[in-house]
């Protein structure tokens, strides 16, 4: 026969569904809480996340959050700390959270020790849980520990119980603290009248304490791989500037290049992210993505440190080492030429012909060759500039640097080598064939350098973008001769912000500042060759991205 189940049976029943239901409720919040938490790297936005899901699982109508830091290495010797509390930790109150009213606050430091609460929490790494802040006294049995209530007189909210648990790394170092002000018996209501205080405040209860230390666990693991991916940030962007350093060394004329290359092309990737239709809008860009871009801008141009230095700062077709040779070697055949005209002068007066008409002659034919020489040198000068020579003074000097005159050991020298012609019939700009190839190889140098960096899977892109940045649509660019979209779109912005930022940049050596409307002219018109990307373009025309570097 069937027993009857009791009232008092039915009721422990519904008691357990109902503690297995807050139990599976409760769980799968500090799971939903650990993703969130595991997902966010901003230091500043994670502590914010860790107070509010803390408040939220406990009940409390406040709260605050302190982080550990070591005491700065360069205190002052007037500071009383610089001497006893040289190695000693501090908190740095960073936040705070309140749901009854609003409250401006500041970041200020407090010495950890044990005469403040968060202090003790952080030394003995144990929970703090009091029950009503009003009975603390002065001289409590958790070691003198003391409530400072300048912040309740100062903000007219007052806390009455407070449950304090420290965030701990992996290895139980302290991180920071979890500061829970007001648990709540409803959390819709608002605390601003002691009544309301009266009626709604309760003690932290043991399950809100387990709770808070449970989410606690994950938070001082979150914080902790925060810290640590904050500190790697840090350390490579240290060695990226060095980096920027290093190339800006080889080249001053062009500091701050590749800053504001990155600069432009990161903001038209902002840019492109927020179109939402036509063929730009499949190319989204999230944080890391825009960081992959900043980094390959900085560090397009590193291979220049493979580059001789004087080829990078060539400001006119022949080395100043080398134009000096050339004047010298002319002064030298004008001395050559005068030995020569002397002699042959002695040798006729000597052989007792040397007649007015034949000296006369003679005279003539070695200013010839002074006026040639000196028409030779006003020529070297003027082809010199990296600009363009007209074909007719340009036939001419090639004809008089065909010359030869006899040197002194009675060789057969001509005014302008081979090596010096060629430099000087450079129809454009200041470098040789092999010259710009070499400038071109900084490509390759900067493509090998950057593949030895284990970037890891969010910036493993960086080498591809870096070294794509003067490839060319048309599939004319180097160094692979990449067309189309085979050319990282990231690739391709910065391709436009490095000819941008090339021609406005200030004088250099081997060119002037161009104006930002000659510039716009000139990107449009590699545009219109197939060269530069016409949608990334218009974008950084429309939105005027190019103003932010200027």
């Amino acid at each position: 026969m069937r027993e009857q189940v009791t009232g008092q049976e039915q009721e422990g029943v519904a008691t357990l569904s109902g503690e297995a239901a807050r139990d599976h409720y409760e769980l799968g919040e500090l799971v939903s809480i650990a993703r969130s938490l595991a997902s966010e790297r901003d230091i500043r936005k994670l502590l914010d996340l860790i107070l509010a899901k803390a408040r939220q699982i406990t009940g409390a109508d406040a709260g605050s959050v302190y982080v550990v830091e070591d005491l700065p290495a360069d205190a002052s010797p007037d500071d009383p700390w610089a001497e006893v509390d040289r190695g000693r930790k501090q908190l740095r109150f960073m936040l705070s959270q309140n749901d009854s009213m609003q409250v401006d606050f500041k970041e200020f430091v407090l010495l950890v020790d044990d005469r403040s609460i968060v202090g003790k929490a952080v030394v003995d790494r144990s929970t703090i849980n009091i029950e009503d802040l009003r009975q603390l006294k002065r001289e409590d049995t958790l070691s003198g520990i003391r409530h400072n209530k300048s912040f309740d007189q100062r903000t007219g909210y007052e806390a009455r119980s407070m449950l304090t648990v420290p965030l701990l790394s992996a290895r139980g170092e302290p991180l920071g603290v979890i500061q829970l002000i007001n648990k709540k018996r409803d959390p819709q209501k608002l605390l601003l009248t002691p009544e309301q205080l009266n009626e709604n405040v309760v003690p932290f209860d043991a399950r809100s304490e387990e709770l808070a230390l449970a989410l606690a666990a994950q938070a001082g693991l979150s914080l902790e791989n925060a810290v640590l991916y904050e500190e790697i940030r840090l350390l490579f962007e240290g060695f990226v500037d060095a980096s920027v350093t290093a190339i800006e060394s080889r080249d001053p004329t062009t500091s701050g290049h590749s800053r504001r290359v990155a600069t432009l092309s990161v903001a038209l990737a902002e840019r492109v992210d927020a179109i939402k239709d036509g063929p730009l809008a499949q190319h989204s860009f999230s944080r890391d993505d825009l960081r992959q871009i900043e980094y390959a801008g900085v560090l397009h141009d590193f291979g220049k440190v493979g580059v001789r230095e004087n080829v990078l700062v060539k400001a006119k077709k022949l080395y100043p080492p080398q134009l000096q040779e050339v004047r010298q070697r002319l002064d030298y055949a004008k001395k050559c030429l005068e030995v020569e005209f002397l002699s042959e002068r002695l040798h006729l007066i000597e052989r007792g012909v040397a007649s007015i008409e034949t000296l006369e002659k003679l005279n003539k034919k070695h200013t010839h060759d002074d006026v040639r020489i000196e028409r030779l040198w006003e020529l070297v000068m003027a082809a010199n500039e990296p600009t363009l020579m007209d074909g007719e003074h340009l036939d001419e000097l090639t004809d008089l640097s065909m010359i030869k005159f006899t040197d002194a050991q009675g060789k057969q020298r001509k005014y302008l080598n081979d090596d010096e012609l060629s430099a000087l019939q450079v129809a454009r700009g200041s470098l040789t064939d092999e010259e710009r190839r070499e400038i071109q190889s900084h490509v390759n140098h900067t493509i090998s350098f950057l593949k030895t960096i284990p970037w890891g899977r969010t910036f493993c892109r960086i080498p591809h973008i870096a070294g794509a940045h003067h490839e060319s649509l048309d599939g004319k660019g180097y160094p692979f001769g990449l067309k189309g979209d085979q050319i990282p779109v990231e690739a391709r912005m910065l391709t436009i912000s490095d000819i941008f930022d090339a021609l406005t940049a200030s004088d250099r050596p081997y060119k002037s500042a161009v104006p930002v409307v000659r510039a716009l002219s000139i990107l449009e018109d590699e545009v219109r060759r197939g060269r530069c990307d016409r949608l990334l373009f218009d974008v950084f025309i429309e939105t005027k991205v190019y103003e932010k570097v200027l």
